[in-house]
């Protein structure tokens, strides 16, 4: 027996098996999977399973996250969207009122997600470096609500703060997929979560929540910021 139950958070799902349950989305459309995920078939439409090992925000969510700042109308700007396969996701919950502006910077990864915004009319993919948002910024229309930052770089609280200061007001919303070996090797991860957490708070993006994502994601963890004050 399968059943479709509404998660806490606006726009997921959980399709519960055999008192199993499956994190999921309701796909935008029909019959299609986007990287091989599985789709269960419902009255109401076709929810394909967001499996945690696959995508850091799913990870995030089955850890326990608090905060959801992706919900349906986001407006949403995903950096280091790569193929898309988180991309699609975050596309079903924001569904056809919220947009997502996909940036990825190599140009043989982004084929992937190419192909997925042509079936899909919510995602404007965007090949560029999001170290560098003036470069994009003619293609991004409108206030952003949610910059999505998952991009390996040591420098990623500042990418964060760089996108949100351009595209951003007081009260966005700020969440990054820390990946502590690219920030600092050597040092110990918990300092690194720390160090992150400082930086984004220096520039005036406030933590509300920071999410290990072991054993789904080793030496990640994923935060979830305000933007608490005019950025400079």
């Amino acid at each position: 027996m399968t059943s479709i139950q509404p998660h806490k958070f606006s726009g997921i799902f959980n399709v519960v098996e055999d008192n199993r349950y499956w994190l999921s989305t309701r796909s935008l459309v029909p019959n299609q999977s986007v990287y091989g995920e599985r789709i269960v078939k419902s009255d109401d439409g076709d929810y394909r399973i967001w499996t945690p090992r696959r995508s850091k925000l799913a990870a995030a969510i089955q850890k326990g996250m608090k905060e959801m700042p992706i919900q349906p109308g986001s407006r949403v700007l995903y950096l280091g969207a790569s193929t898309g396969t988180t991309v699609s996701h975050v596309s079903d919950i924001v569904g056809p009122t919220g947009i997502v502006y996909a940036v990825e910077f190599s140009p043989r990864v982004a084929r992937g997600l190419l192909r997925l915004s042509e079936t899909r009319s919510n995602i404007v993919p965007i090949v560029e470096d999001a170290r560098h948002p003036d470069r994009y910024a003619a293609f991004v229309a409108g206030t952003i609500d949610v910059v999505y930052q998952d991009v390996a770089q040591p420098d990623q609280a500042r990418i964060l703060y760089e996108n949100l200061k351009s595209f951003c007001t007081y009260g966005a919303w700020g969440v990054l997929a820390i990946k502590a070996r690219s920030v600092d090797s050597t040092s110990k991860v918990d300092d690194v979560y720390r160090q992150e957490s400082a930086l984004l708070s220096q520039y005036g993006i406030e933590v509300q929540e920071t999410v290990r994502l072991d054993p789904l994601e080793k030496d990640h963890a994923m935060a979830v910021c305000r933007v608490s004050e005019a950025l400079k």
